[in-house]
């Protein structure tokens, strides 16, 4: 386990991501993170990939195409 503080900047609360959470991550200043939160309330930071960009952008469409046939299944 790696640990962090919070603290704040302007009106934003951050943390610091330190050279080896960089180097876990495989990603340096500037690349995209993708925050994931888990069934548990857990929050997942993963490196940014093209093919799941993709993929959420491809079932957004698909969502908005079917909105009234999900609601009705929710």
């Amino acid at each position: 386990m790696i640990e962090t503080k919070i603290r704040k900047v302007g009106n934003s609360a951050v943390i610091t991501l330190t050279t080896e959470m960089l180097t876990i991550l495989d990603v340096k200043e500037g690349d995209t993170l993708f925050v994931l939160r888990g069934d548990d309330g857990s929050l997942r930071l993963v490196a940014h990939d093209p093919s799941l960009a993709d993929a959420l952008a491809a079932a957004e469409h698909v969502m908005d195409e079917n909105r009234d046939l999900l609601q009705a299944l929710a």
